[in-house]
């Protein structure tokens, strides 16, 4: 009980002084905001397996292509078709044989947007055999029929049917009832969601209100089996994010870049710092020669460049994270040695220091007992604020492409937005995201070392 007292009166006095510093505050709001999205990451996105499969392109195939935020509807005079998923479709079956099912269900969607969504698709999984069909009753009475496909597999296996593919012919031939001539490279989605008339092509109208997709599965055998069909909106604003141009879900894959993130800063950080105290203290301690000979080491290390090393390095070697953590714990032990170096030479001429010494106490025992946890403070500070180094780096390096590939990091994103056009094409919302996630990661840590510092440092003190 006494010794429970004795820790929780130095942290109670710490927090007393810590939450004086706004800033510091700040920085701990947000780190708490990060641990939580990192814990419940599979809660807080629409596609929890994007750390695994962020590669994958099946995994995002019925997404849209190179679209903006949900959320650009507010700022524009024209609405974007927002992405909606319709699961759980309950079929009604109809026996039209005895070998012969129908599945009927009809889908009302309301539109009431000026870009109109693009694509939009049936997908499923079934085994036997079955055709398909899909019928749009429009809200001005007209119908069109989109689909009419056959399917047979032996086994179990998925369907999918876009409407951007399956039904060009079908929606064309309805804009050639008002516009004869219709052009190979229109949407046929800004044809089926405008007004009907001459200008259907050259200058569309949107048609808003409520189209009947009137969905057909017929099985034409017995053993037949239709299961998890959903209809998917694939629309011209998706996620919280947008998406990149392989379809991939913006937001999933900023939250599964920031664990790596906090992985890579935190673990580089405390192996180069709890590297660099030793150093230092050892440095210190012994004094003389190896005194001389160890701040030698030092200035050969500081006074190497870490960028083109590390560029070098990458390309050398076959990029890994963990390549890339031992490249950066090699070069950013340096950082914390010579402010520990000045502090373990006052700490040793401390009398509990000289009367270890009488006690016959060992040189290591004396170091790691006596010196090194004096010296805890300094590190955690210096820590937080090595964090946000090491998350530039890697982001640099990744940019540059010669990053993990394997993993989701805020690089890895940057450099695929590059490499993809973004900037050219004006895809803001690929671009600015991670820049600002990993300024965020970086002020926060930022922000808790200077509170760190300040509090630990009394030269820094400002009262």
């Amino acid at each position: 009980m006494k010794k429970n007292k004795s820790i929780n009166g130095p942290l109670r006095d710490f927090w007393n002084e810590f939450k004086q510093y706004k800033y510091g505050v700040v920085g701990i709001i947000f780190l708490i905001v990060f641990i939580i999205l990192v814990v419940f990451e599979r809660f807080l996105v629409p596609f929890p397996e994007a750390s695994s499969r962020w590669r994958d392109i099946t995994y995002w195939e019925d997404n849209p292509r190179s679209v903006p935020p949900v959320w650009i509807n507010f700022f524009t005079s024209k609405d974007y078709t927002p992405t909606v998923y319709f699961e759980d479709l309950e079929f009604a079956e109809n026996q039209l044989a005895p070998t012969i099912t129908a599945m009927n269900y009809v889908l009302e969607y309301e539109y009431d947007y000026d870009i109109p969504p693009v694509d939009m698709i049936l997908r499923g999984r079934y085994q036997g055999n079955f055709t398909a069909n899909i019928v749009v009753e429009r809200p001005d009475g007209t119908t069109v029929n989109l689909v009419n496909k056959n399917f047979t597999a032996p086994t179990m296996r998925d369907f999918r049917i876009s409407l951007v593919n399956e039904a060009q012919n079908s929606v064309r031939n309805f804009a050639r009832r008002y516009q004869p001539n219709v052009p190979q490279n229109i949407s046929i989605f800004s044809i089926l969601f405008s007004q009907a008339n001459e200008n259907i092509i050259s200058s569309p109208q949107p048609l808003k209100g409520t189209y009947k997709f009137n969905i057909n599965l017929i099985k034409t055998s017995s053993n037949t089996v239709i299961e998890e069909p959903i209809f998917i909106v694939s629309g011209s604003a998706s996620g919280l994010l947008g998406t990149d141009n392989s379809k991939r879900d913006i937001w999933s894959g900023l939250v599964a870049g920031l664990k790596w993130a906090l992985f890579i800063g935190l673990f580089t950080s405390a192996i180069s710092v709890g590297v660099g105290v030793i150093y230092g203290v050892v440095s210190a301690y012994y004094g003389g020669i190896v005194d001389s000979i160890m701040q030698r080491i030092w200035e050969v290390f500081i006074n190497i460049p870490l960028l083109p090393v590390l560029i070098v390095l990458s390309a050398i070697f076959q990029p890994s994270i963990w390549t890339l953590i031992i490249m950066m714990c090699l070069f950013f032990w340096v950082g914390p040695v010579k402010t520990v170096r000045s502090m373990a030479l006052q700490i040793k001429e401390e009398t509990f220091v000289e009367a270890a010494k009488a006690l016959g106490a060992s040189n290591s025992r004396i170091i790691f007992r006596h010196i090194v946890p004096m010296l805890i403070p300094y590190a955690f500070a210096s820590m937080a604020l090595n964090v946000p180094s090491a998350i530039v780096y890697e982001a640099t390096v990744s940019l540059l492409g010669l990053g993990d590939a394997s993993i989701v990091t805020w690089g890895q994103i940057l450099h695929d937005a590059f490499s993809g056009g973004a900037v050219i094409s004006g895809y803001w919302w690929w671009i600015v995201p991670p820049g600002i996630a990993i300024a965020l990661v970086g002020m926060t840590f930022a922000f808790l070392g200077f509170a760190m510092d300040t509090i630990l440092n009394p030269k820094l003190r400002t009262r």
